[in-house]
């Protein structure tokens, strides 16, 4: 009775949102979770529209926004919409390739109590990340943590999406986050967006996964945000969320405005409907996806010993992997 009490609750709103704030990027990273909704060419929203919906979040008192793309910087008025979201006592992290923060944009960012930044880097070394996100991209990336340094940006985060590509560079990369004075955090790879085209070459090994679990209860001060509750040893599980958010703790918004359960989600069967229509409020009250999301029952995961860890794991791997949401996690480390 417990168990099934813990998916029949709903909070009135997210507590966080995950808002793709452009298309525009000028990295073209090989994993890239936005490629398609690139090409398709809807328009981003303005900012009369973002600052529209800001006053929406704060109305329905959502805590924390994401901000992502593409790449947020190359966006003129994305220093006004921070600014705004501020001044509505909403917390902001910016996910970014760090390519655009400049010395003057570190010193304007430094000035934000509410900001949090977080680098993407895929490699400790040059080599490693610029043949997953570019030429080039690794001194640009790593110039701008430096300009964040200087100013002493208080809230950094390196993030690495582990793949088979850097997974021999996870300590170095922790290393990496020492020397800046940053917290390492680790993405999951999954096959969501242009990764579904690398993924036999990308994903973790099974032993590559039980290693990571290692290397995660050896380093506690890793954040890992993303549902990497399944693969981790029970002796993490006080550190986050013990089981898939979407629909439950939080949502994504598209840089069109179009709202899905999950960012990993974001295929044409999980539209649940536009900010610019309805309230996000009664998209998240009412939209048939999210409730559908919310009463998974992995059913094969019900009598694991790690069902309390993880709660089933990822429906989104588990949806590309399986065709089927309430499949358990294939790489859940009980699989494996």
């Amino acid at each position: 009775m417990q168990r099934q009490n813990l998916h029949e609750k709903r909070l009135s709103a997210p507590v966080n949102v995950t808002w793709e704030i452009t298309h525009q990027c000028n990295l073209s990273c090989v994993h890239c979770l936005s490629a398609h909704q690139r090409a398709a060419g809807a328009p981003d929203l303005t900012l009369k529209q973002c600052r529209h919906f800001m006053d929406d979040l704060a109305r329905i008192r959502v805590f924390q926004v994401n901000l992502g793309g593409g790449e947020p910087f190359l966006r003129e008025d994305i220093l006004d919409i921070l600014d705004y979201a501020h001044q509505k006592g909403i917390v902001t992290c910016v996910s970014t390739n760090g390519t655009m923060v400049d010395e003057a944009l570190a010193q304007r960012l430094s000035q934000m109590a509410l900001l949090y930044i977080q680098v993407s880097l895929d490699g400790a070394t040059r080599e490693t990340n610029d043949r997953i996100r570019g030429k080039g991209s690794f001194d640009a990336a790593v110039s701008g943590i430096e300009n964040l340094n200087k100013y002493h940006f208080p809230h950094l985060s390196i993030n690495t999406v582990v793949t088979a590509k850097n997974f021999r560079e996870i300590k170095e990369m922790y290393l990496l986050g020492k020397f800046y004075r940053a917290k390492t955090r680790l993405s999951r790879f999954r096959p969501s967006g242009s990764a579904k085209e690398v993924w036999q070459e990308y994903h973790l090994t099974k032993e590559q996964t039980r290693e990571l679990a290692d290397i995660l209860s050896k380093h506690k001060d890793v954040l890992t945000g993303d549902s990497f509750f399944s693969i981790t040893a029970a002796d993490r599980k006080h550190l986050g969320l013990n089981m898939c958010g979407a629909a439950k703790m939080t949502c994504s918004v598209a840089p069109d405005g179009s709202v899905y359960p999950c960012a990993f989600l974001q295929e044409p069967e999980f539209f649940s409907g536009h900010i610019l229509e309805q309230s996000l409020q009664e998209i998240w009250l009412e939209a048939t996806v999210f409730n559908r999301i919310r009463n998974l029952r992995g059913e094969s995961c019900q009598n694991c010993a790690r069902f309390d860890f993880c709660h089933g794991g990822c429906p989104a791997v588990a949806f590309f992997l399986k065709k089927a949401l309430d499949y358990p996690d294939p790489a859940c480390i009980c699989n494996v």
